[in-house]
């Protein structure tokens, strides 16, 4: 059954939003790259580094909001139920699961902004992949179990991410940055560090009694060992292969 405290909350009542979104997405990213053939790439500089930094301040905005609702309730890192009453504590963990929902919608940007600076190689099946099924996990997430297990997500990938839009930031100002950016490697080890803290998170709760949906623990499991698989693939073919 859906929450009946999120469910009217905007884009999580349906799924049909969620789906246009989704839908308008692959048509720029099927279409973007030959309506851009004739055009002069974008450079966006100052455009980049506003939307970065936003990033950078959103991600910190959640992490802070996830570890906090998450101390102050006394959250187990082993096993949470989602709190579904009106509490204070339990409306705000539910309210920072939405807006970490929303930044999975304003992040298909990257994507909009990789099409318009001609940077189409870096439109990759992962890229794709990881921006359009984080859209659908943390809808159905919002919608159904907004906290409980969940907010170790969140507050992982938040956390990641306020390095990963730091990183991006930099990249933005141009190529005399580039010298400053010999940690990219390690950002790509921080992500995968993410993926295996969390596959271990969700699967210790499939062999232990735990009130929250085995359903949600085992897709949760199942995406993050694909997410592991592809990043793995992405390190050895830059990182490994490439210097060689």
């Amino acid at each position: 059954f859906s929450d009946l405290r999120t469910d009217p909350w905007p884009l999580v009542y349906s799924p049909l939003p969620v789906i246009l979104v989704f839908t308008s997405y692959l048509f720029i990213v099927a279409l973007g790259p030959s309506c851009m053939r004739q055009r002069q790439q974008l450079e966006l500089r100052a455009l980049l580094l506003t939307y970065n930094l936003a990033m950078v301040a959103l991600s910190s905005y959640m992490f802070y909001e996830f570890l906090v609702t998450s101390v102050l309730a006394n959250y187990s890192y082993l096993c949470q139920p989602v709190d579904y009453s009106q509490s204070e504590l339990g409306m705000r963990m539910a309210r920072v699961c939405w807006w970490f929902f929303f930044s999975k919608v304003i992040e298909l940007l990257d994507t909009v902004f990789l099409i318009l600076r001609k940077k189409q190689e870096q439109v990759t099946f992962l890229h794709v992949y990881h921006h359009g099924s984080m859209l659908f996990n943390w809808w159905s997430g919002v919608k159904y179990v907004p906290g409980g297990q969940a907010f170790f997500v969140g507050m992982l990938n938040s956390f990641v991410h306020i390095f990963m839009y730091g990183y991006y930031a930099l990249a933005s100002l141009g190529p005399q940055m580039h010298q400053h950016l010999w940690w990219k490697r390690y950002l790509t080890i921080l992500q995968l560090c993410q993926f295996v803290a969390i596959a271990a998170h969700s699967s210790y709760n499939l062999f232990t009694e735990c009130p929250f949906p085995d359903g949600f623990n085992t897709a949760v499991f199942l995406y993050i060992l694909s997410l592991l698989a592809l990043f793995l693939r992405f390190y050895y073919q830059t990182y490994v292969r490439g210097k060689r």
